[in-house]
């Protein structure tokens, strides 16, 4: 029943068009209705009258029918068309808000989600979910009616045989419902196997540079493969269960006909029936049998619909984890202190990553942090923008919690420029806009010259125009680098940091990055985390963090003086040139 609820909820911007679908439905039904009747009512009355008066009325009567099913084609058309773009603005709405709930998530739910999985419920889900919001209340409706409608007229004809049908079609009922059951996992597991097969791909199809440069195409098809097999699985034994379902079902309307012929043929033998009637009742038997094939149908799309819809409510309940505090304020006039008050964070259950971490940024001031993976550094630089919330104790941006403020205005004031460049599928343009989309062109190539990018985009054969790939193939690392930087540029935030962002590029490209890096940073409140020691030398405060916390802290000629574990990294690294 909630299921239910939240379902018709997605009705309400569409109840004009709902209402009228249903009353065309209406519509459809009675006159389908009518034929029998009208049938029975002229083979008694008119057609046993002189051929003349027949005659003559043949043409009124043609033109009546004329009209009632011009009407029931102009209400067809209406609950096909409208229908059908009702189901489709459903789907519309419902993958909006699937979407605008993934946009909430913080990092920790994608941490444990597959992106593939998500694709699978924003797309393929809500395609059965659509199906089911149109076909579902027509289909029961218009069945309903026929099914009710035709049943009250076959007692009309005969009681005794209608109640002997209704003995058949209960039993039908009760085999349906029970086959039912069965089918509901059936689909439910095809869900979770297509969403593996998504993810496979997914998994496979982004990372194909890594798949052929190991030549492990062979690996990739065996785990698809698997996948691939395992749905097929699911779907053979989906299939077993509606083949007996439809079967089943199909042969118990061949017994409506037989219990027809049979007692119909008892009831013209014993005298309470006359053929005229049996032939009316058979035609009321074909009216009465197809809408419970159309229900039987219905039954496969409501349950992939179910399944669908339940998969969604799933996501849509999730309540995200980083969320705005009821009074959250805006944050106004950055000045950019920083403040980590006896920071501990831990994943989930797991151990902690940070533990009582203190540190004091002044506002303009830069600090670099240091040491070895898995130290934490890049952790404790997501709760700066509440990417994760600490475990206990608190995180302050001039003195404010970033818990007590509201996201965007958070997040607004940092820029992140990070070692893994994400451009978005366009041009460079829009990925440098996308810093500031409202900013002008003017702003777009300003941020772009401070970036030193401007001289190479003018060099591509549509300038900012050019369209870059899916994320940035056709660019080096270092292009796509300064591309990010002239976003942070147009971003113009009061607080950066930098993550390993010349970490993964060659000596001369990192000597132009550090360059658009050290524009970047001046003036501004700056963290740095950095492997290369040689990029922070001219660092405010260096502070070198391992597994067991913060373990040296001072300038660049302090820590070498101390000889402890900055100089050991400073001078490894200074061996290896």
């Amino acid at each position: 029943m909630r299921l239910f609820k939240k379902f018709i909820q997605y009705y309400k911007p569409y109840k004009a068009v709902f209402f009228m679908d249903m009353f065309c439905a209406l519509i459809v039904s009675a006159v389908d209705l009518a034929f029998p009747q009208i049938l029975s009512f002229l083979t008694k009355t008119l057609f046993t009258r002189q051929p003349d008066i027949i005659l003559n009325s043949l043409v009124k009567l043609g033109i009546a029918l004329f009209f009632m099913y011009f009407i029931r084609m102009l209400c067809r058309f209406y609950v096909t068309y409208q229908g059908h773009v009702m189901g489709a603005k459903m789907e519309s709405n419902m993958r909006q808000d699937l979407f605008d709930q993934y946009e909430r998530f913080s990092f920790s739910y994608y941490d444990r989600s597959n992106t593939g999985e998500m694709m699978s419920k924003l797309i393929s889900d809500l395609f059965d979910i659509s199906e089911l919001a149109h076909h579902g209340p027509e289909n029961v409706f218009i069945s309903a009616i026929k099914i009710i409608g035709s049943f009250i007229l076959l007692l009309m004809v005969n009681v005794p045989l209608t109640l002997i049908l209704s003995a058949v079609v209960a039993v039908m009922v009760i085999f349906s419902v029970h086959q039912n059951k069965k089918m509901q996992g059936t689909f439910m597991d095809n869900r979770r196997k297509i969403a593996d097969v998504n993810a496979s791909l997914q998994d496979s199809l982004a990372g194909i540079r890594v798949v052929k440069s190991f030549a492990n195409e062979d690996v990739e098809q065996k785990k698809f493969r698997k996948r691939n097999q395992q749905f097929l699985h699911s779907k053979e034994s989906n299939y077993l269960r509606m083949g007996i379902f439809h079967a089943g079902n199909n042969f118990f309307e061949g017994m409506l006909f037989l219990t027809v012929l049979v007692a119909g043929g008892f009831f013209i033998a014993k005298g309470s029936l006359s053929p005229a009637d049996l032939a009316v009742y058979a035609l009321y038997i074909n009216i009465f049998v197809h809408p419970i094939e159309v229900l039987i149908e219905f039954t496969e799309m409501l349950q992939k619909g179910v399944s669908g819809f339940r998969r969604l409510t799933e996501v849509l309940d999730t309540v995200p984890e980083i969320q705005d505090a009821p009074n959250a304020k805006e944050l106004t006039d950055v000045k950019g202190t920083l403040d980590f008050k006896n920071v501990t964070f831990r994943y989930n259950d797991e151990e902690s990553v940070l533990e009582h971490i203190n540190i004091h940024v002044d506002a303009g001031r830069s600090v670099a942090l240091v040491g070895p993976s898995g130290g934490g550094k890049t952790t404790l630089c997501s709760l700066l923008p509440r990417f994760y919330d600490v475990t206990s104790g608190a995180v302050c941006i001039d003195g404010k919690d970033v818990r007590t403020l509201t996201q965007k205005s958070l997040r607004s004031a940092i820029g992140i420029v990070q070692q893994d460049v994400y451009l978005f599928d366009g041009t460079v343009k829009d990925n440098i806009a996308y810093g500031k989309p409202k900013a002008g062109m003017e702003e777009i190539v300003q941020a772009a010259k401070e970036a030193d990018i401007h001289d190479f985009i003018k060099s591509l054969p549509d300038g900012y125009d050019t369209y870059v790939g899916e994320r940035g193939t056709r660019l080096s690392g270092g292009q796509k680098q300064r591309i990010a930087i002239a976003r942070v540029f147009l971003k113009n935030p009061p607080i950066l940091i930098l993550d390993e962002a010349t970490s993964a590029l060659d000596n001369e490209s990192e000597r132009y990055i550090q360059h658009s890096l050290n524009k970047l940073a001046h003036g501004r409140t700056t963290i740095t985390i950095a492997h290369r020691l040689s990029t922070i030398r001219s660092a405010d405060e260096i502070i070198v963090i391992d597994n067991d916390g913060i373990r040296e802290r001072g300038t660049h000629a302090e820590l070498l003086a101390k000889n402890g574990l900055y100089a050991k990294y400073y001078n490894m690294q200074f061996e290896d040139r």
